[in-house]
């Protein structure tokens, strides 16, 4: 598979493909990052990966040549049609494509009897679907360890601490099960045709005792911060009217108060908020 601008332009021309914009198609040229994604997701003979936007299938050919079996989705059906016609025959046993939409179907339908005996995700994650793919996969089961190409404005949200501004709903979710641990920039000119802005390996390692919310909880916590800028009694007591008033207690317990904004809240206080939802 190509791995350089020269060699992925040719192919393209082949296939007679135009990359897409909208599906964030911009093709990994630089082996060093190809290697660095396997590094990180410390990949290894016999784990099992899913792969989300597989593309020409550099990223799926290194894993797969490390022993992995690959479950992958892809969108576009011209790039489905060249792994199915490559991949497929040379891996027969060991890369699963499906073609369709990574948002309903965030790990490639891998069975679930697979799944519940470990698996990673190792992607290079378009912008556009960064955040809706996430929350689906949040909900379980989760892989024990994701290394994620992505823009660094998503993966600064992602990686925000409560009191700043890039912190959102998903910052929340994500953190609450999974640890940060070092990952890798990635400059723009390690991709075809080269992206305006420099992108980053985010490398997510499954927590001991991870923490999923509810999707109700998420709901709420999603609404909390689409009015970042009110203050949290108002939107707490406006959607728990009743069991509200134990959770504000406990965010005064750990230093904040009512007029707290949604992005200064702690972490393992929207957790207990899960609990306040519950009836009593």
């Amino acid at each position: 598979m190509p791995l350089s601008p020269t060699a992925t332009r040719e192919l393209l021309g082949r296939l007679g493909h135009t990359p897409k914009h909208f599906l964030g198609q911009n093709f990994l040229v630089d082996g060093n990052i190809v290697r660095k994604s396997l590094e990180l997701a410390q990949v290894r003979p016999g784990d099992t990966v899913v792969e989300i936007g597989p593309g020409l299938g550099t990223l799926t050919t290194a894993l797969l040549e490390a022993g992995a079996t690959v479950w992958a989705v892809e969108k576009d059906p011209v790039l489905a049609t060249h792994l199915r016609a490559t991949l497929v025959p040379a891996f027969p046993a060991h890369f699963h494509l499906l073609e369709g939409d990574a948002v309903k179907h965030p790990l490639a339908e891998l069975p679930a009897a697979i799944a519940a005996a470990g698996f990673k995700i190792v992607a290079n994650l378009p912008y556009a679907i960064s955040s809706p793919w996430m929350e689906a996969v949040l909900g379980g089961p989760l892989p024990e360890r994701m290394v994620l190409m992505l823009q660094l404005e998503a993966a600064e949200r992602y990686a925000a601490s409560p009191g700043t501004k890039s912190i959102g709903a998903i910052s929340i979710f994500l953190q609450s099960a999974y640890e940060l641990a070092p990952g890798h920039r990635v400059a723009g000119a390690c991709f075809h045709p080269r992206p305006d802005v420099d992108s980053c390996l985010l490398h997510l390692v499954r927590k001991s005792r991870p923490f999923v919310f509810t999707p109700e909880a998420r709901t709420l916590i999603r609404a909390c911060f689409q009015q970042r800028r009110k203050q949290i009694g108002a939107l707490v007591r406006n959607r728990l009217p009743d069991q509200g008033r134990g959770w504000l207690a406990e965010l005064a317990a750990a230093g904040g108060s009512v007029q707290t904004r949604p992005e200064a809240v702690p972490f393992a206080v929207w957790q207990r908020l899960q609990a306040s939802q519950s009836p009593a």
